[in-house]
């Protein structure tokens, strides 16, 4: 009985280890698509009705934010690049909570380098066999 416990227990913190590395590699595919300055592929990492709030302001959905502020700043920027990046998710049902900080430089095509410390949480939900960004919100000042 003990060892049918313990093997159940570890099957399931296998399973949560497993759903806490897809809701990382979400994440990852995220900033990979902005160090890119590409972030239209991200699209699909988001849900339709996500929200994503930036420094205090509610920019609407991914869609939106992607189309009128990031897309655009992208489009300005000869590099873009995180480093000192850490990130704890909590995966509790169909939802995850991540919490992520890190550093980036900014190197404009115009004007001086830009670098911030940052951080980000993060709501996913899990659609299918897949993780989706619901909700994130970003803040970042000068380090």
């Amino acid at each position: 009985m003990t060892l049918a416990a313990a093997l159940l227990g570890s099957s399931a913190l296998q399973a949560d280890e497993a759903e806490i590395s897809a809701v990382k590699a979400v994440l990852a595919a995220y900033k990979a698509s902005v160090e890119r300055l590409d972030a239209s592929s991200s699209v699909t990492l988001f849900t339709e009705d996500s929200a994503v709030f930036e420094n205090g302001a509610s920019e609407g959905t991914f869609r939106h934010y992607l189309g009128h502020h990031l897309g655009p700043e992208l489009k300005e920027v000869r590099s873009f690049r995180y480093s000192d990046y850490a990130v704890t998710v909590k995966v509790d049902g169909p939802y995850a909570l991540a919490a992520e900080t890190y550093r980036f430089r900014i190197e404009p095509t115009r004007g001086g380098v830009i670098e911030r410390q940052a951080v980000a949480t993060s709501v996913l939900r899990k659609q299918g066999n897949d993780w989706k960004i619901v909700q994130s919100h970003n803040s970042s000042r000068r380090p």
